[in-house]
């Protein structure tokens, strides 16, 4: 992949050897694909994964993505995000009655996906040419020649992790968030660089500042509107590595106020809403846009299509601290208490 400019990739991708026949699934033709986060692997997802198979097995094929484990997730999010397109792209050919997609991604990894699907998008076959789409058109096009349905990501830091509390092990101390900018990379590579908006590649804006609008082969904001709900579980506090407000896409003012959950099946879920779409406009404000903070311009661009918002709290817990494990049930035992939090995003899940 790496030998391939973006021009070529799609026409390389498309003429892959013909698909093998279908296996594991029987009569499912929706394709699940988890995404972990960084430095991690397929064995991250692995209680979400048999609690999806265990409740929709006649509906659904769950892959964990195994492209990009480990260190491999210091190599950058576009690189990680072509090797996850390729790797769906590759789960389809196998499958050829699959019909549906969606995505279920933790922490970095829903940043990769969200790269991912910006790759695989297919605009809609017209039979007359016509104007561009906007955001705004029914006429949505497909993943990879595949119904969108479902984008969910768990504690991922949509807006990044630079500065205003968006790490909170920086304890919000401005010196310490600005010393991280210029060492990220020395830990956490490219994908360091992408995550605090340091990265200037060729000159171009951030990488996570593109991933707000349609950039030439990589439709990014088109596919996401693609799918039919896009949710964002975030952790309303304790989570160390990545803040409520780039988890939750929204900015100080717009945190909710949140009581204890006294909801049996879901007891860590303490608040949910829908937010709407907003147009350019509504998404300016006062603000002049030339003004604009690099988090302001990515709350924008994501504010264009409607989300889901489900917020999180352990607060209650004895292990509160590994908040950001527990969202994504990392470990079936340690971290058994967000078993609930998987199962709301079964319960919700559209087939």
């Amino acid at each position: 992949m790496g030998d391939l400019g973006e021009g070529d990739w799609r026409e390389a991708t498309e003429e892959a050897a013909p698909p093998a026949p279908a296996t594991a699934g029987g009569g499912a033709d929706h394709l699940v694909v988890m995404v972990h986060g960084i430095v991690g692997s397929t064995a991250d997802w692995k209680f979400g994964a048999e609690q999806f198979h265990k409740l929709l097995s006649d509906k659904v094929i769950v892959h964990c993505s195994n492209c990009n484990m480990h260190k491999l997730t210091l190599d950058g999010i576009d690189v990680m995000g072509e090797r996850l397109a390729q790797e769906v792209i590759e789960e389809i050919n196998r499958r050829p009655h699959i019909k549906k997609i969606s995505f279920v991604s933790h922490s970095v990894g829903g940043l990769v996906a969200r790269y991912a699907i910006g790759r695989l998008y297919r605009t809609p076959r017209r039979t007359f040419q016509s104007a561009p789409q906007t955001l705004s058109d029914n006429n949505i096009g497909t993943i990879h020649g595949l119904e969108a349905v479902n984008f969910i990501t768990a504690a991922s830091p949509h807006l990044g992790s630079r500065g205003n509390k968006q790490v909170p092990f920086l304890f919000g101390v401005t010196a310490i968030e600005n010393f991280a900018c210029y060492v990220i990379h020395l830990i956490f590579g490219r994908t360091g660089k992408h995550l605090f908006l340091t990265d200037n590649d060729d000159g171009k804006p951030p990488l996570l500042q593109r991933m707000v609008d349609d950039c030439g082969d990589l439709q990014f904001m088109s596919a996401l509107q693609a799918f039919r709900r896009r949710v964002v579980y975030s952790n309303v506090g304790h989570d160390h590595i990545v803040g409520w407000r780039t988890s939750s896409i929204r900015r100080d003012s717009e945190l909710p106020k949140w009581v204890d959950s006294t909801n049996k099946i879901y007891p860590h879920i303490v608040y949910e809403e829908l937010s709407k779409a907003e147009t350019p406009n509504q998404c300016a404000g006062a603000a002049d846009v030339d003004n604009c903070t690099l988090e302001e311009l990515l709350l924008r661009g994501l504010k264009r299509v409607s989300w889901q918002k489900v917020d999180v709290s352990f607060h209650n817990s004895k292990v509160r601290s590994a908040a950001h494990s527990l969202i994504q049930v990392k470990d079936p035992v340690m971290h058994c208490e967000g078993a609930d939090v998987i199962q709301h995003m079964i319960d919700h899940f559209i087939l």
